[in-house]
């Protein structure tokens, strides 16, 4: 009798995998839903794709692409997060980098500035995709893409000449 606990622990890894392999047909909605928000990967030149196909989330769009009020509750978040706190009040720059000169040392683009926040970036930015929804990491970047650009820019741009 001793020996029967570990033959059915050692069984259930099986039983999971044999029911996995019978649910392979039509998938439930919430799953479909989280491959659909799964996180972005980051392209680079060297990837393969099983079956030809790149993985979810491989493709970057905002959703939130100029709406006023999705740029308001980023504005918001941008508080609530403490972003302010190295970025300053209006993203003007302070401890971190500004966010309204219109120089982007990762990329200004709305898929560059998303893998920003959710993977963070090294010297001091944290990677908020473990805190924060896709969805409010969205907000963020219509918040950020809202701020008007200054005429006279005291930094110097990232870019070589």
């Amino acid at each position: 009798m001793k020996g029967h606990g570990y033959r059915l622990v050692a069984a259930l890894p099986l039983l999971a995998l044999g029911a996995a392999a019978c649910g392979q047909g039509e998938r439930p909605a919430q799953a479909r839903d989280q491959q659909q928000a799964a996180p972005t990967a980051v392209r680079y030149e060297s990837y393969i794709n099983a079956g030809g196909l790149p993985p979810p989330g491989a493709e970057l769009r905002n959703p939130h692409k100029g709406e006023k009020k999705a740029a308001e509750a980023g504005a918001g978040l941008f508080s609530s997060m403490n972003c302010d706190g190295c970025h300053g009040g209006g993203a003007v720059g302070w401890v971190g980098p500004s966010l309204a000169d219109g120089r982007w040392r990762y990329g200004g683009a709305e898929d560059e500035i998303y893998q920003s926040i959710y993977y963070g970036r090294p010297k001091g930015m944290p990677a908020f995709g473990g805190v924060l929804p896709s969805d409010a990491i969205w907000m963020l970047v219509t918040y950020i893409q809202s701020l008007p650009v200054p005429s006279a820019v005291p930094t110097q741009s990232w870019e070589n000449p």
